[in-house]
């Protein structure tokens, strides 16, 4: 009994460590918990109950009596696919019995600490690059890439270094926002830039939530109602940040 009682929370820790990695990745909310509940049954435990919002996961077993039952805080999110897709790769590899629990926990612990984002110099390079060409797909000239670029690039650049000094996200998408406005601006005032509303949209798409957007709706259809609608709402203020920011530049043209 003691050894059930162990071999149980270890498979707890094991889904909830994965559903923590997929949910702070950016994974939908039904993924996280379509995941958890494939790792248990694979391990053994068939009767499962998870409930996943964007802040925690709390997740219960029904091997033994009473039902044991735990819960972990999310206070970081991110994107970052490729996390989610390892998750999954493991996952899929304990369904088909190549991973035992062990190997599980450890792989996962690995994936938990493993940084895979690109340098913070290349982050801003694409950035640039994106803005450029969003600016060209939403039918501006060539001679506005330029402009894009930088404002596209200082505008990342001041969201990550702003979000350093004020962990609120809405204040640094927001200084973020009103430099893209102030730099666009300046660009077309000394004749560098010639279509203001073209250079800020393609500037401003690097800051916007596509990912949460698609999520938010995505969890909606599955009938998770909580997070879909607290997923909507962070977009929601999200877009006003960005909306605000520019229009405090444009309100002193």
């Amino acid at each position: 009994m003691e050894k059930q009682v162990e071999n149980t929370y270890d498979i707890m820790e094991v889904c909830l460590l994965a559903g923590k990695i997929m949910l702070q990745s950016g994974g939908e909310t039904y993924r996280v918990e379509d995941t958890m509940m494939r790792i248990a049954a694979s391990f053994g435990i068939e009767k499962t109950h998870s409930y996943v919002t964007p802040t925690g996961i709390i997740f219960s077993a029904e091997s033994l009596e009473p039902t044991r039952t735990k819960l972990i805080r999310i206070s970081e999110r991110s994107t970052d696919l490729k996390k989610v897709a390892m998750v999954n790769s493991i996952s899929r590899s304990i369904s088909s019995g190549e991973v035992n629990l062990k190997e599980a926990l450890v792989q996962l612990k690995e994936i938990d600490s493993l940084d895979v984002t690109f340098p913070f110099r290349i982050q801003v390079a694409a950035a640039s690059l994106a803005s450029g060409c969003f600016m060209i797909m939403f039918k501006g000239g060539w001679n506005d890439f330029i402009p894009a670029m930088i404002s596209g690039g200082a505008g990342f650049y001041s969201f990550v270094r702003f979000h350093r000094f004020v962990p609120i996200k809405f204040f640094s998408e927001f200084l973020a926002s009103f430099v893209i406005g102030l730099l666009s601006f300046l660009f077309v005032k000394i004749g560098i830039g010639h279509q203001l509303d073209k250079i800020i949209i393609g500037s401003v798409m690097t800051l916007v939530p596509g990912l949460l957007v698609t999520n938010a709706i995505r969890d909606l259809m599955a009938g998770h109602l909580v997070s879909g609608l607290s997923k909507g709402a962070e977009a929601f203020l999200t877009a006003f940040a960005i909306g605000t920011g520019i229009a405090v530049v444009l309100s002193f043209l």
